[in-house]
């Protein structure tokens, strides 16, 4: 017999599986030692009263031993090395890689064509932007295996679940190597150090199973017959036939130039513009777990989420890091822009999160009123000016948060998880008017919901300005498919059709059905 058992329990025993078996046991009115195996298959923290409470559903076999974790999720994949079907993926990302896995099911040969460099080579780029001041603008903290994901944390909530499984999608990253853990929590995170193992894995299902991954290979242009796209060209001018899913990630730039020159069309979409913040992560464990001890022995590093509309737009807490730090993620030269991660452990000393206002098409004036790319002209108008005012250097604007609030300029500031370092400035001034504004009144917000969260000894990093795709590539919604041209299947967060791996993940997965479907 395999049951579940929702329990409600304290930290310290949902720490100790034999602890669990004990309870259950007596929940089931069993006899010690009738338990012959069981897993905790779903854990959240209630942290909402004073005493924190773990939620755990244990599943529990008696005479009998559970099945391996995941195997309902197993996958089919077939060997394509001589399938008579191929498909062209532009980018790496959750949203190409997992387009190409779900290919590889379909028994159609994925042929991946990544701008930047494999997951491991990336890291001496993203390095040099701390420690030359180079950017090279096709492998950086966006561009390269693994997307933007990659090395921005690794985390795996979504609240995507009625587009696709999310449980397929994580047990296919457990099949991979990432941990078990994301099986369970209710806020899956694989980590910065972890999760480029797991990319590898994934690159070398494709590539056993028959499949081509290419680095280096930037997609300038698009093949194209009447109105269907046939295939893509890589900077190098070589060709790859076959429809295309492009999943380019948010910050191509170049690749939305170059739509439009392809008579393709795209729209602004709104996105969301604002700051890193950054507390002692010691100070939120203490304002999460309503405790001055913080955390103790058998909690978690403390995450928080923030939320509350000023002036009618949205202003909320965005991919929040506990216990971890902020890095450059400018994807191009002229340009300053920040973003947060966390290693698997969450283990450093700061709680970084972005801090952004909700900015719609309509808020954005443009000469060409129907540019659609204004909201990206917008973006890097914001990033040139924190660039400027860094001496044109990766060293941020920064202002402690009580000063920001009261627009006033911070005499110094605190210890920073920012590598490139940071200097004085006034981001009150920095930001547009209506961000900083609201912002403003948004921090005092949060101030009064979570006693202590507004103080000087938290910081504000800026820009973050890269929170989702400034357009969205037109799609039918039925087809998925282009919504004027044959085989081009715009995809994932670079498309504005996901926010976050899991979701662009599953976004993948449903382009390579439609892409199956439509053949």
């Amino acid at each position: 017999m395999i049951t579940d058992l929702q329990l409600r329990v304290t930290p310290k025993e949902a720490s100790d599986l034999r602890i669990l078996n004990k309870i259950a046991t007596q929940h089931m009115g069993l006899r010690n030692g009738h338990i012959t195996s069981s897993r905790i298959v779903k854990r959240s923290i209630d942290a909402r009263q004073r005493k924190v409470m773990i939620n755990v559903t244990l599943r529990v076999a008696v005479g009998e031993n559970l099945p391996e974790v995941a195997t309902e999720f197993k996958s089919d994949y077939k060997d394509v090395a001589n399938a008579t079907s191929q498909a062209v993926i532009a980018g790496a990302g959750p949203a190409g890689l997992f387009a190409a896995l779900r290919l590889l099911e379909l028994g159609i040969r994925p042929i991946i064509l990544e701008r930047g460099k494999d997951v491991d080579s990336r890291r001496k780029d993203m390095a040099a932007i701390a420690r030359e001041n180079r950017v090279d603008p096709d492998s950086n903290y966006c561009f390269g295996e693994g997307g933007a994901g990659a090395y921005s944390d690794g985390k795996l909530y979504t609240r995507s679940k009625k587009r696709g499984s999310v449980d397929r999608i994580l047990a296919a990253l457990y099949r991979h190597g990432a941990p078990e853990d994301i099986l369970v929590d209710a806020h899956p995170h694989i980590g910065t150090d972890l999760l480029p193992e797991v990319i590898k894995a994934i690159r070398n299902t494709i590539i056993r199973h028959g499949g081509e991954v290419h680095f280096n290979s930037r997609v300038t242009s698009l093949l194209m017959t009447g109105d269907e796209v046939t295939g893509a060209v890589t900077a190098d001018g070589t060709e790859y036939h076959g429809p295309v899913i492009l999943a380019t990630g948010h910050s191509a730039r170049d690749t939305y130039e170059m739509l439009l020159r392809h008579g393709i069309a795209i729209e602004p979409k709104g996105i969301a513009v604002g700051v890193r913040l950054e507390h002692p992560q010691a100070l939120i464990d203490r304002i999460q777990y309503h405790s001055p001890e913080g955390r103790g022995k058998y909690l978690p590093a403390a995450e928080y989420s923030m939320l509350t509309r000023v002036d009618d737009r949205g202003v909320y807490s965005f991919c929040m890091c506990p216990g971890g730090f902020i890095i450059p993620a400018a994807s191009g030269p002229g340009q300053l822009v920040v973003n947060g991660m966390s290693p698997s452990s969450r283990g450093t000393k700061w709680a970084n999160s972005g801090m952004v206002v909700e900015v719609l098409p309509e808020d954005v004036i443009s000469e060409t009123p129907d540019d659609p790319l204004k909201m990206m002209k917008y973006q890097a108008e914001i990033e040139a000016r924190f660039y400027e005012d860094a001496d044109h250097t990766h060293n941020a604007p920064a202002q402690r948060m009580k000063d920001f609030t009261e627009s006033r300029q911070s005499k110094d500031l605190p210890a920073t998880s920012y590598a490139p370092g940071i200097h004085p400035a006034r981001i009150d001034r920095l930001l547009p008017e209506g961000i900083a504004s609201r912002l403003q009144k948004g921090f005092i917000d949060f101030g009064r919901k979570a006693k202590g969260f507004l103080t000087n000894d938290a910081v504000l990093i800026g820009c973050e300005t890269r929170t989702s795709s400034p357009v969205r590539v037109t799609r039918n919604p039925e087809t998925l498919s282009h919504i004027a041209i044959k085989g081009l299947y715009p995809c994932g967060e670079g498309a504005g059709y996901a926010g976050g791996i899991v979701s662009a993940a599953i976004d993948g997965e449903r382009c390579a059905d439609a892409l199956a479907s439509n053949r």
